[in-house]
């Protein structure tokens, strides 16, 4: 593409995650994103069709378009339960839907290539948006860059010589593959992508406005708080089998848990064999508008992220940014995406994964230590401010939009 042309950059962004509506609790990183650049791109984004979502809109500047995949009813593999891996994991015949969903992506996409014009296809998660962009431009024959961003579970989840080397196809053939920390880039470096081609950009939390401290919400002493969906990788299991130790000390605790998953009932059943289900409130979902007031008031946000058994991890926890952004002390799993935000004792504190016992000593040290809270609040809400707001990371994705519509 000509630099000098007076047409916007026509970019299509692929997802198997995005809203249906204004503030609905599906997770908005990619709207997000997508939305803060289209000042200065022209925005479609392909994502599969949900319930109550339409087949076809423009939202806050974006257009938009849903591909069905199977029968309205049970066209569930991408809904916010978990997520894909986690819907396979919990039902083993929503594998039967996983060809019905490359196929209705792979149709839709090679409609809009035909359809329309476009100077870059940005693909987040290798596979199946990586993978499918790749069968979509080779059978239009059209030549578009691509990129590729991947945010932890498609690289760290699928493994398997075939997945490997699937993995390893789509990042060679991008022209430019985005992670979200540090320890990802390691990992796919490792895995033989080229270093120069692999940049670590997070996706961003609104620092500015949204998730901010406010001096007019209290903050209690006796609330913990998670946030995130109810999958294995997150550890509530480990947060609520640290809970009775904190309860020994601390009998007022509270913990509140905002999120759904595919684990919540077993959650639920979990905390009544430890006694402990009278202090834990299940919120489900909760929308972004709602999740400020969450991270304000409670004493501490809780995040025990761990390694499940086939190797999925956390890519980068958003979700501890937000805490950071309000204001709130932050304990997270020590896991090496972790490292992005969280220094031990400086901006947060790190636990071992999967041990309930050193979560729950490190909640006591922290509910008991107020000016040591105090000291990490600032430095986190610094380094948020720094690194993670959606101003510093648009800024970032927009300069490498335009080095691959704008070569030269």
């Amino acid at each position: 593409m000509n630099c000098s042309s007076i047409r916007t950059p026509r970019v299509l962004v692929m997802s198997s995650t995005f809203p249906r509506w204004e503030n609905d609790p599906e997770p908005a990183f990619v709207f997000e994103l997508s939305r803060r650049l289209a000042a200065a791109f022209d925005i479609t984004v392909l994502a599969p069709r949900s319930p109550g979502g339409k087949a076809r809109e423009t939202m806050d500047g974006l257009h938009v378009v849903r591909f069905p995949y199977f029968f309205k009813p049970w066209e569930n593999l991408a809904t916010h339960s978990g997520g894909i891996l986690n819907r396979l994991r919990t039902n083993p015949f929503n594998y039967l839907l996983v060809p019905f969903f490359l196929i209705g992506q792979l149709i839709a996409l090679i409609r809009l290539l035909r359809r329309k014009r476009f100077d870059l296809i940005h693909a987040h998660w290798l596979i199946p948006q990586g993978l499918t962009a790749i069968l979509g431009l080779n059978l239009t024959g059209q030549r578009i860059p691509l990129l590729c961003t991947s945010h932890g579970g498609d690289l760290f989840a699928l493994r398997g010589t075939i997945f490997k080397r699937l993995k390893r196809l789509v990042m060679n053939r991008s022209r430019a593959v985005t992670v979200v920390s540090r320890a990802m880039k390691d990992y796919v470096v490792h895995m033989g992508t080229i270093p120069d081609k692999v940049q670590v950009i997070s996706m961003g939390v609104d620092l500015k406005h949204r998730f901010s401290p406010d001096p007019a919400v209290a903050r209690s002493k006796n609330e913990l708080l998670f946030v995130g969906r109810l999958v294995e990788k997150k550890g509530v299991r480990i947060l609520l089998e640290a809970l009775p130790k904190v309860l020994d000390r601390h009998p007022a605790i509270r913990l509140t848990v905002a999120g759904a998953g595919p684990l919540e009932g077993a959650l639920r059943k979990r905390a009544r064999q430890l006694g402990v289900s009278g202090h834990v409130d299940f919120l489900g979902m909760v929308t972004q508008s709602k999740l400020p007031l969450l991270y304000q008031r409670a004493s501490i946000a809780v995040f025990p992220f761990l390694v499940e058994k086939g190797g999925d991890q956390e890519g980068f926890g958003l979700v501890q940014v937000e805490a950071m952004g309000c204001g709130c002390p932050v304990i997270a799993g020590d896991l090496p995406a972790i490292h992005d935000t969280i220094t031990h004792e400086k901006s947060g504190f790190l636990v071992p994964p999967g041990d309930p016992d050193a979560l729950a000593d490190t909640i006591l040290r922290v509910l008991s230590d107020p000016d040591s809270c105090s000291r990490t609040v600032r430095k986190a809400r610094k380094i948020g401010r720094e690194k993670f707001d959606w101003e510093v990371v648009v800024a970032k994705y927009a300069r490498v939009y335009y080095e691959l519509t704008c070569p030269g």
